[in-house]
Parts: C-alpha cells; sequence; structure tokens
C-alpha cells in the first residue's frame, strides 16, 4: 500500500457500506513493465491530484494497479443487464473501482481501473485491455467532456509490458476512469432479480443519498428517484442526438443512474445524416442505431422502473401505475429538450408553433441529399455554403428563406442568433477516420502526437479556431466505417 501525502488521494469507501451482495473485493493484479502513456493534468487537478506525483515510480503503480493507494478499498461491482435485449448477469468482469475520491470541491467520485485483470465476474476472460481500445476511451469522453455533454472521464492510461490475446497479440494497457458513480440500471435489475426488498431498499437509499439528496424528504422516495433519473437520461440523450453521438451498445448495463454517458466501446460521431446509421459490427439488427436511442433510453429505464415496482407501492397494481405514469413522461422530456437544442443550433430564442415543421424540414433535406450532420449547421452558422449538394437545391432555397424570416420575427439581433449557433454548433467532433488515424500511430509506432494534438483540437469544439478547420472535413477515400467492442 502506498502513501497517499504526496499525491493528494483522498478515498472514502460508501459502496462498500453496501450488502455485501453488491461487490466482491478484488485487488488488481500486478503488471510487468507500466509506462504512463497519457495523464489528464486538468481533470487531475480538479481532483486535488498532484501531477508531478502522479508521473513517479509510485503514481505510475497506482495507475497500473500495482500498488493499492492508502484508503483505497478495492471491489468489483455485481450487476446484470438486458444486452440486446437479453437479460444476463454480469458483473466488473475487467474494471476495479479503487474507491471515491473526495475532491477539493467536496464533490465524490468514482476511481476505476480498467483492465486490471480478472475479477470474480469475468466469466472466463482475462480481464485485461488492449491498448487501443483504452486510448480510444479517453479520446471520446474527453470530447464528450469538451461538448459540454455528462461523461464519465479519463485520468490516464498506462501500457502494462504485457500482450493481450485477441484476434491479434496486442499491447495492453489501464484506463484510468472517473464517474460520478458507476451505479447502473443494471444495479438494479440484479438486486431486484436475485436478492432481498430489503437490499434493493438499501441500494435506493444508497442511490438518493449519493446523487439525489434533494428528494430525501419526499413521500414516495423511491418514485422522485425513477422521476429524476428520467430527467436526467431525457436530457442526456437529446445531448447525444444534437452531435450526432452513437454510442452503440445501449445496454441496460450501460445506462447510468447518475445520468453520465458510459462505456465507451463500439460508438462513433455520425458524419452523414441518416437516422439508421449504425457503426457497431455487432448491432446487425440496428437495436442502436442513431434514430432509435430516444426509444431504447425509454426501454430501459422502463427495466429500472420494474426493478423499483416492490418500492412504489406495497400494491402491484397501484406500483405498476406508478411506474407507468413516471416512464411516460420520458418521451416528452426528450422532446422538450431536444427541440430547445435544435432552436437553439438555428440561432431561435423562443418557441413558436411552425418551428418543428422548420426543424424537420431542414432534417429531411439533409437525410436526402446525404449531407454531413456537423458541418451543415456549421455551414448555417456562418452563411457558408461550402461544395455541399444540399445547399444548392431549390427546397434548400425555400427553406432557407423561412429561416430567415422565422429569425427576423424575434426580439434578439442577428448577431445574438450567430452567437447562439456558435454555442449550440461545434466546429469539430472526432471525426471517426481521425480517431483511427491517432490510434494507429499510437498503436502500431508508438507515436502519440496524432493522438495529442486531436485531443488539443476537440478540447474546445464551440471555439471556432482556425487550426480547427482541417479536422473538420471528411476525405472522400473514407469508406463505411465499423467499429468493434474493445473496451
Amino acid at each position: 500500500m502506498t502513501k497517499n501525502n504526496e499525491t493528494g488521494w483522498n478515498f472514502e469507501n460508501s459502496y462498500a457500506s453496501l450488502p455485501n451482495s453488491l461487490f466482491t473485493l478484488t485487488n488488481p493484479s500486478p503488471v510487468k513493465a507500466p509506462e504512463l502513456i497519457i495523464l489528464n493534468d486538468k481533470l487531475a487537478d480538479t481532483l486535488g491530484l498532484d501531477v508531478e506525483a502522479l508521473e513517479s515510480k509510485d503514481g505510475l503503480a497506482v495507475l497500473a494497479g500495482n500498488e493499492i493507494p492508502e484508503g483505497a478499498l478495492p471491489l468489483s461491482q455485481a450487476y446484470a443487464g438486458h444486452q440486446f435485449g437479453h437479460f444476463t448477469m454480469l458483473g466488473d468482469g475487467r474494471a476495479v473501482l479503487l474507491g471515491e475520491q473526495m475532491t477539493p470541491e467536496g464533490e465524490r467520485v468514482d476511481i476505476q481501473l480498467k483492465g486490471p485483470g480478472r475479477t470474480p465476474y469475468s466469466r472466463g476472460g482475462d480481464g485485461r485491455a488492449a491498448l487501443g481500445p483504452m486510448l480510444r476511451e479517453y479520446i471520446i469522453s474527453e470530447a464528450m467532456h469538451g461538448l459540454g455533454i455528462p461523461t464519465s472521464r479519463s485520468l490516464a492510461v498506462v501500457k502494462t509490458g504485457e500482450p493481450v490475446y485477441r484476434e491479434n497479440v496486442l499491447p495492453g494497457a489501464v484506463l484510468t476512469r472517473v464517474a460520478s458513480s458507476h451505479l447502473r440500471v443494471g444495479t438494479f435489475q440484479y438486486v431486484a432479480k436475485w436478492r432481498t426488498i430489503e437490499e434493493l431498499q438499501d441500494l435506493v437509499d444508497y442511490t438518493i443519498k449519493r446523487h439525489f439528496p434533494e428528494v430525501e424528504a419526499d413521500e414516495n422516495r423511491t418514485q422522485s428517484m425513477l422521476r429524476e433519473v428520467i430527467k436526467r437520461q431525457a436530457e442526456l440523450i437529446s445531448k447525444w442526438q444534437l452531435v450526432g453521438f452513437i454510442h452503440g451498445v445501449m445496454n441496460t448495463d450501460n445506462m447510468t443512474i447518475s445520468g453520465e454517458s458510459i462505456d465507451y466501446g463500439p460508438c462513433a460521431f455520425m458524419d452523414i445524416y441518416d437516422p439508421e446509421t449504425v457503426f457497431s459490427s455487432i448491432d446487425v439488427q440496428g437495436r442502436y442505431a442513431y434514430g432509435n436511442q430516444p426509444y431504447i433510453a425509454a426501454w430501459n429505464l422502463a427495466r429500472l422502473a420494474e426493478s423499483l415496482l416492490p418500492l412504489l407501492h406495497d400494491d402491484q397494481e397501484q406500483a405498476i401505475q406508478l411506474a407507468q405514469a413516471e416512464i411516460s413522461e420520458f418521451n416528452k422530456l426528450y422532446h422538450a429538450y431536444w427541440f430547445k437544442g435544435m432552436r437553439e443550433k438555428l440561432g431561435i430564442f423562443n418557441e413558436e408553433p411552425e418551428d418543428e415543421a422548420l426543424i424537420e424540414g431542414l432534417l429531411d433535406m439533409m437525410k436526402k441529399h446525404r449531407a454531413d450532420f456537423t458541418n451543415t449547421f456549421r455551414s448555417l452558422t456562418f452563411e457558408t455554403k461550402g461544395d455541399a449538394v444540399l445547399f444548392g437545391t431549390p427546397e434548400f432555397e425555400q427553406w432557407h428563406a423561412r429561416w430567415q424570416e422565422r429569425l427576423d420575427r424575434q426580439e434578439e439581433s442577428r448577431e445574438s442568433s450567430k452567437k447562439l449557433m456558435q454555442n449550440s454548433n461545434p466546429a469539430v467532433i472526432p471525426r471517426n477516420h481521425r480517431v483511427e488515424e491517432a490510434l494507429k500511430a499510437a498503436v502500431e509506432k508508438g507515436d502519440y502526437t496524432v493522438m495529442e494534438r486531436l485531443l488539443d483540437v476537440l478540447s474546445h469544439p464551440y471555439s471556432h479556431r482556425s487550426e480547427q478547420e482541417e479536422y473538420s472535413t471528411v476525405p472522400e477515400s473514407c469508406g463505411p466505417y465499423q467499429t468493434f467492442c474493445g473496451t
């Protein structure tokens, strides 16, 4: 066990106060030759951690899983989940929660190692992770943070010096992930299916205390908690849709109670606008396509509500009615968040009845002419039509005239509208070919400068800096993109 005075680790272990059935104490497995690949200096600072100490031999030993920092109580969490609609027992198969860091601002965040070896929930796996997927999660999670989307974050990636055997032999790595918590819909499903009502109550009490203290005094605290989770997820999914993000594996074990994006496996950002876009190699039916994400979120939340039925009301019929009433609000909430976001992307401050037709008209044209999602809104922001086929069509000219008339009807100035659009339409997203370019350079050549430049560009996507220009286009040579579950 290492001392934490120099590094700044300040652990508490509230999750370990829950019933033992919810976790298993698990130490990471040491690795041979840890090498620090990337460290998130700014995140470390907000966590109250000393960057120089993290980069030291002792700091590296913690990030690699070779040493346990003082105050930590490593454990792996048990949970279940619907994976592509099929329910199964799961758990942290290659993750170890070191503990909860108490930040200088008084916030409590999980510090989790991803890829530190086998756990009791590994189900035959080796518990390890490959360098490429861990760097991918680092890039995407930090890009999401830059876009203002609630997300788990990445503190560090450490190369283990050991091979990982998949289809090919790959370099191994450990990611240090930071999240508000790792409580999932699947956590509640596991307890509801295989544990007692008393344990379910313990989990609900813990969740409310940690994430929703404002509802502790409510008469039906479980219902209030469900309502708040639904609100957070409605807002989160709307933010995904507004930037063209496709998660790829929206299983119930990948949906957090806190409302953060988590588990970046076969995720990607949409280039050409098409609601049927799927990138994941395993999503052959398109269950988790871009256009389906709001519906899947509602489905997942219905599974959460089912798990909470025994605590919603003593009478099952009344419990079901309460659950249905809350779930029925999701679509309305999601649409309100998404609609507001789309108006902002078009520089519209207030709401008029015909706005929805205006928005849908643009999206229909974008789909018809295979327009780039991000660049279309970027072009509208700066009134630059570029080379997109969409902008040369008569139907677009008609739409554009309607849009200009709409802007003229609001009190705010055109300059204010442009500013709103700049703050709502990113100049850059993690373009798939750029992410692959960075990963290839890192994994195959040991060149991390490509990734570092990409991360810098993605850190301020709404700044519309000139150096972002080269990262905003997709070469015609880029064919269909496919992602794979590697994290």
